[in-house]
């Protein structure tokens, strides 16, 4: 993202396949401090796509439930093929507990399999009192609720150091085409406009889908991210046309093309916040500003600030949204304390901890916006929650794994191939439509 959304790669990853391991967990419970312990003595294993800083501050959220309850905890970071690692886990007779499930369309893929147990009673009140109901529903298969919405992302901003703009001299711009102009002043004075993190395809989607939103509309999103509408479609062609205009001019992106296909996530925040920026701007979710505060020790809103992404012709400006839903696994072997966990990362108590350490929006209404540690974070989350049901969740996560979220295939890999040469929208367009087509009919 999350989905895919890691932060700077620590040792962890390398037990990414090994869901037994402890080196990434929370190991000892920190010792109790008024909780009534009544999970004492179990333990928990949760696997998610976290790592690196997003994995230190849910250690932070584990370590307050294993502080309430008694349980231990331990954490294993997936990387970025959780349906993968987590389904030869199942097969294998070694299931994790819960699962940090980071697409719609994983969620559902394991609904379907029969893998998921439904939340409890207390989960679900928590949720129907307490997030807006398109939560509900993207945790949802058949009418069942299976997933709670802990983690979500604003996905509609675009990152920048205001020094660097503010020595080439432009402002935040309003539309899209404003935002290639302004890019090329700020190449002009001696930066690359932008960052991009061509290695990690999860970005790319990101692209296309806030200016597929904001050119075709949110009725085409919304047929295309349920396949009822064909990747071959004009509103496609005419997207990825748009986006190829960015990724074909080097005066725009730090490294060109070459560059942006070798820089992962974490690397296209450095590349703009680090102790020796290349860029003036990196576009992605809310949670750079984590990395932004954490990794470079940049202070929000003055270091490092947003501007929405802009609306891409005469259309409005994309309102694009993510998250990481927790599922108890049926295979499990500590339902009790598996369920508790997700009762308390219903709470808004669990949503302050990682609301106070940086990178982490909650979906839920109750948590008091003073819990943020920033004035640019507190506005975001504001703006997230009172979007309430108008805003459209992250295309490729809605997508079967195969196509929407999987490392070297999918649409991963064909907006990696386009970032590489961007000369046929067209041949692209075909290319994830018989992509897409295979996943769904799988």
């Amino acid at each position: 993202m999350m989905r895919r959304r890691t932060t700077l790669l620590m040792s962890c990853t390398a037990l990414a396949l090994a869901l037994g391991a402890t080196a990434c967990g929370g190991g000892d419970p920190v010792s109790a401090g008024g909780g009534d312990q009544a999970l004492s003595g179990q333990t928990v294993t949760v696997a998610g796509v976290w790592s690196g800083t997003e994995q230190k501050n849910f250690q932070k959220v584990l370590e307050a439930f294993t502080e309430k309850t008694g349980a231990k905890t331990q954490f294993v970071s997936t990387g970025d093929n959780v349906s993968t690692v987590v389904g030869s886990k199942i097969e294998g007779g070694n299931a994790p507990d819960v699962v940090m499930v980071p697409q719609v369309g994983v969620l559902k893929q394991f609904a379907e399999q029969g893998w998921l147990k439904p939340l409890s009673k207390k989960t679900q009140q928590s949720v129907a009192a307490n997030y807006a109901p398109v939560w509900k529903d993207y945790g949802s298969v058949d009418g069942t609720l299976y997933g709670l919405y802990f983690k979500a992302a604003h996905k509609s901003t675009v990152w920048y150091s205001p020094d660097a703009l503010s020595q080439a001299g432009v402002e935040p711009p309003k539309t899209y085409d404003a935002m290639l102009k302004a890019g090329r002043t700020v190449s002009d004075s001696g930066l690359a406009a932008f960052s991009v993190a061509g290695q990690d395809g999860w970005t790319l989607t990101d692209w296309f889908e806030n200016i597929y939103l904001s050119q075709a509309g949110p009725e085409k999103y919304d047929a295309l991210a349920a396949h009822e509408l064909k990747w071959t479609d004009a509103s496609v062609v005419e997207a990825l046309t748009t986006l190829g205009e960015l990724f074909k001019d080097k005066q725009l992106i730090a490294g060109g093309q070459k560059g942006a296909l070798n820089t992962d996530f974490p690397g296209s925040v450095e590349k703009v916040f680090g102790p020796e920026p290349e860029a003036g701007m990196v576009y992605e979710g809310d949670f750079v500003a984590g990395v932004a505060k954490d990794q470079f020790g940049k202070a929000i809103g003055e270091d490092a600030d947003f501007f929405p992404f802009p609306a891409v012709g005469d259309g409005k400006a994309p309102v694009v949204s993510g998250g990481d839903a927790a599922v108890v696994l049926k295979d499990g072997k500590n339902q009790k304390a598996a369920q508790a966990l997700l009762e308390y990362l219903a709470t808004p108590e669990a949503a302050a901890v990682w609301a106070e350490a940086g990178g982490f929006l909650s979906p839920n209404k109750q948590l008091d916006l003073a819990a943020y540690g920033d004035d640019v974070t507190r506005a975001t989350a504001k703006s997230l929650v009172a979007a309430g049901d108008s805003v459209r969740f992250d295309m490729s996560d809605q997508a079967p794994a195969a196509f929407g979220g999987t490392k070297g295939t999918g649409e991963w890999k064909i907006l990696q191939d386009f970032l590489r040469d961007p000369s046929d929208p067209k041949a692209t367009a075909a290319d994830l439509e018989a992509a897409a087509a295979k996943a769904y009919r799988g």
